[in-house]
């Protein structure tokens, strides 16, 4: 029996009951379907991440205290916290780094333009911050050294804020109050939007050294930063930057390097602790991905199964005229891979179409993965192979002269 008529009367077992095949292929095509969104839920949700930790700025180190029991870490000498003088002790004694910042925050009544916001994100910085978090100045400046050293009573607004308090109106050289006490705008922010859970353009942004002074009790640490930022010069140099950190940094704090009273994080350490999140969402379609198309697969051998006892008579008959045994299983097989193949296609279509669909309506990004087409048209082919094998050996050894008798 030659290969064309063996594939020709493959398609005739196909199509003698096109409802029955097209229900068959369902399953599978859930399954591909599943395999692709899948993998485009699971790396737009990366992408995301990715987008959010690298907006903070470029090759950053992050910087922050560590905390035992009571806000104290044994050790003689031991500051326990990070200070504003740790800043300048960081610019001046690692190589490779272009700027060093600092922060600390507070949430405040701000009040200006005959406007009053309650609750709103006051954040005490350096001059570093701008080239740190890649930020840019709209109108004016931003903060300075000076403004630091001297105290100065001076504050930059995020662009939203800025319009919030002043309208269409020039909010350069205005006051504005911050809790009690009250300061000149300087500088309008760039917008920036929301990076992570912050909102970059409804701040306040004040020196350093002022917000530590009039916002924060000694007795509560009112004289420490919350954390600091180093910008290596380039991925290269992260690995010596942070070693020279925590060499500078262990010295000012006189405690041992190899268990210091701090904690570095670097932009990668956060995307891979995140991504370990999304790697278990990602194993959890995959799971429902490949339950379909096992429920595609089973249904496709029981399928061949039913189509293997309804055509008895005409195996028998093929066998009769001559047919090979391995010309009966190549048949069948071949009517179960096109089965798995046909629901592999539109498969990838819905998966295709699904991916974009449910990123312009859902809350969550979706990117799709080139090689998960291929993946899952593989996986298909796989499921019609596997499932189809038992089913077509079956008609194989069917006896011709039994097969003929049968009614």
């Amino acid at each position: 029996m030659s290969l064309w008529r063996t594939i020709r009367a493959a398609l005739e077992g196909v199509m003698l009951n096109k409802v029955r095949s097209l229900l068959t292929t369902l399953g599978v095509i859930i399954g591909v379907a599943a395999v692709i969104i899948m993998l485009s839920v699971s790396a737009g949700a990366e992408a995301v991440i990715a987008d959010q930790i690298n907006a903070l700025g470029a090759n950053l180190i992050m910087v922050t205290p560590n905390f035992t029991r009571g806000g104290v870490r044994p050790g003689a000498g031991s500051q326990s916290q990070l200070s504003y003088s740790d800043i300048s002790a960081i610019s001046a004694g690692v190589a490779n780094v272009n700027g060093v910042s600092a922060e600390r925050d507070t949430m405040q009544t701000v009040k200006g333009g005959g406007n009053t916001l309650d609750e709103i994100s006051v954040l005490g910085t350096t001059a570093g911050f701008q080239q740190v978090r890649d930020y840019a100045v709209a109108l004016g400046r931003f903060i300075t050294d000076e403004d630091n050293d001297r105290n100065n009573r001076v504050a930059v607004l995020g662009s939203d804020l800025a319009t919030q308090l002043f309208g269409d109106g020039v909010a350069l050289g205005q006051k504005i109050k911050v809790g009690t006490q009250e300061f000149t705008v300087v500088g309008v922010m760039k917008p920036k939007g929301v990076v992570g859970n912050t909102n970059y353009d409804t701040r306040v942004y004040l020196p350093l050294q002022v917000l530590l002074k009039k916002f924060m009790r000694a007795r509560f640490g009112g004289d420490r930063v919350g954390v600091i930022y180093v910008s290596a010069a380039n991925r290269d140099v992260m690995a010596s930057v942070q070693a020279g950190v925590t060499d500078v940094l262990a010295r000012r704090h006189d405690v041992d390097p190899s268990s210091p009273d701090f904690s570095l994080v670097t932009q990668d350490n956060i995307i891979e602790a995140r991504a370990s999140t999304t790697a278990a969402f990602r194993n959890l379609l995959a799971w429902v991905a490949a339950v379909s198309l096992l429920v595609g697969g089973i249904g496709i051998m029981n399928i061949m199964l039913v189509s293997v006892t309804e055509r008895t008579r005409e195996i028998g008959l093929r066998q009769a005229l001559g047919a090979r045994p391995r010309d009966v299983q190549f048949q069948f097989l071949l009517e179960a891979l096109m089965l798995s193949l046909v629901g592999g296609i539109v498969g990838v279509l819905v998966g295709v179409g699904g991916s974009y669909l449910f990123g312009a309506l859902g809350s969550m990004r979706t990117q799709l993965v080139p090689a998960s087409i291929p993946l899952a048209f593989a996986a298909a082919a796989g499921v019609g192979i596997f499932f189809g094998y038992y089913p077509a050996t079956r008609a194989a050894r069917l006896d011709p002269i039994e097969a003929l008798r049968r009614e």
